[in-house]
């Protein structure tokens, strides 16, 4: 167990959240690190933009960042056809790196349009299930992004502008496994009681990121074929939280083991694109992507593929709504752009935040997640003075002159606002037990604070 806790911690939303610096040591287990609370930095910010980069933005093509692994294994005839018809017969898929040119990586660039976007933490892929680091690690010879390929320090080049140019807090995310690293599968064909490339390969990496780049999230992934006593992921936690540079800030998720996801570690990630539709008991995130498909960029995606900024901001609202954090995925080219249809959505989301982050940053869930009679209807809720604000997320604006929400019980003092408009709205109760009926003026389409996804903030509610 751990020892006893000198900091204050209040429990918010069904997770537990930091208050001040703790002077806790935690121990190497389970029961002992799974009683750290969640720096609380992180439950306000809400969204994370999530970077996929690597050797697999060179074919950018189909099953994206794991192009490599469906050629090798021919799972899918996509892959290896594109190879036969593209490339020479001896071609390996370390020919691809030196391709890897990043002649157009501006950090400064990404980091101004991270902050148009909104977004609070960053998990850049430092290593993806290819091997191929993003910093010149020393445990990675000639399999690193200053070795081959770009030539220059990835990772530190993106920290450094985006801790020079925001608020941001720089995070990574990175793959404990390999899947054609020759000492992981020595210790997988002896069932995984040896350690050789846990010892030599991504411990080591993982102490030299952490103390050379200061992450303040780290996503571990790639964990899903052992269990947390191979990859001695309880020790180096219990490092991080206890004796890093970043011991007291740092967020990480639970996919440290095949016996961990969803059931130990920080923010339970589970499974890509998690949306429970409802509150959990742990702090939680929904790291999905813009493409639907795949994490990595793809040059023959259409344009269907792609998130619209309705579904985005739909997505957004109810993973807040439910209590959780959003990671949303874009995917780099070979040359280090994002490209426009990217760019777009980040701006569009940084754009509706700007009326109405009010609705997201620094909120908690409220007593409904969801509407009880009108669909498309998320709420989320904040402390405001001695009060609660209550902020519904509508989808669909109404076509009629009245919205009917179920969920509000009102109060004689009850006022309706929408964000960013100027006027309050009538309303009328809905039954004698709870509801409203929202009159709906005529606004003109130039004086509409948006163009989708409309907040209504609701003070002096009796729930």
């Amino acid at each position: 167990m751990a020892l006893k806790m000198h900091s204050a911690v209040q429990i918010v939303g069904a997770c537990m959240l930091w208050t001040s610096v703790s002077s806790i040591r935690y121990l190497p287990n389970w029961n002992s690190l799974d009683t750290r609370p969640i720096p609380s930095w992180y439950d306000d910010v809400k969204i994370g933009m999530y970077i996929h980069w690597g050797v697999f933005s060179v074919p950018s093509t189909y099953y994206g960042e794991w192009f490599w692994y469906e050629w090798q294994t021919s799972k899918y005839k996509e892959c290896v056809q594109f190879m036969n018809k593209n490339y020479k017969p001896d071609f390996t898929y370390a020919d691809f790196a030196p391709q890897l040119t990043a002649e157009f990586f501006d950090p400064n660039q990404w980091a101004d349009l991270f902050k148009a976007a909104g977004v609070g933490y960053t998990a850049f892929v430092a290593k993806h299930h290819e091997g191929f680091c993003n910093w010149p690690s020393k445990y990675s010879f000639n399999w690193n992004s200053m070795d081959v390929g770009p030539k220059r320090d990835l990772l530190g080049d993106l920290a450094a502008a985006i801790r020079a140019r925001t608020n941001i807090r720089f995070g990574i995310y990175h793959s404990l496994f390999e899947w054609y690293n020759p000492l992981y599968l020595e210790d997988k064909m002896n069932n995984y009681t040896t350690q050789k490339f846990v010892e030599s390969k991504v411990m080591p990496e993982m102490y030299e990121v952490v103390n050379k780049y200061k992450p303040e999230y780290i996503f571990s992934d790639g964990d899903w074929e052992a269990d947390d006593t191979y990859w001695n992921s309880t020790e180096f936690i219990a490092w991080l939280y206890n004796d890093s540079p970043v011991k007291d800030t740092v967020v990480t998720n639970d996919r440290w083991g095949n016996n961990s996801r969803c059931i130990h570690g920080g923010v339970y990630a589970c499974d890509d694109k998690m949306n429970p539709g409802h509150l959990i008991k742990r702090k939680w995130e929904n790291a999905m992507t813009i493409d639907k498909q795949w994490a990595g960029f793809r040059r023959n995606a259409p344009l269907s593929d792609y998130l619209t900024i309705e579904e985005l901001l739909a997505i957004l609202a109810e993973t807040v709504s439910c209590g959780g954090n959003i990671l949303i995925n874009i995917g780099i080219t070979h040359d280090g752009l994002i490209v426009p249809i990217f760019e777009e959505r980040l701006r569009q989301m940084g754009a509706w935040l700007d009326v109405n982050g009010e609705s997201i940053y620094a909120t908690r869930p409220w007593s409904n997640q969801n509407d009880t009679l009108t669909s498309g209807v998320w709420y989320t809720s904040k402390k405001q003075g001695s009060g609660l604000s209550v902020y519904a997320i509508i989808q669909n604006w109404p076509t009629g002159q009245t919205l009917t929400l179920g969920a509000p019980v009102t109060t004689s003092n009850t006022v309706v606002s929408l964000l960013g408009y100027p006027n309050t709205f009538r309303w009328l109760p809905a039954s004698p037990v709870g509801g409203i009926v929202i009159q709906m003026p005529y606004i003109p389409v130039s004086r509409m604070p948006c163009q989708w996804a409309w907040v209504f903030k609701f003070q002096n509610l009796a729930n």
